[in-house]
């Protein structure tokens, strides 16, 4: 039996992946929307801690 025959026995699965979709799509736009309007020097320092965290 493929795995579209147990898709279609269950009832609302259509609106788990949509409801999937939306969140995702919904969060994509919110990290665009945040990359855009954030402060460059942040974004700097948010990008060094790696580095920063070294041992030497």
């Amino acid at each position: 039996m493929k795995f579209i025959n147990y898709l279609e026995k269950i009832g609302g699965v259509d609106i788990l992946g949509l409801t999937s979709f939306g969140i995702f799509f919904i969060f994509f736009i919110v990290m665009l929307t945040w990359v855009f309007k954030a402060d460059k020097s942040k974004i700097e320092e948010i990008s060094r801690i790696p580095l920063d965290n070294q041992e030497q």
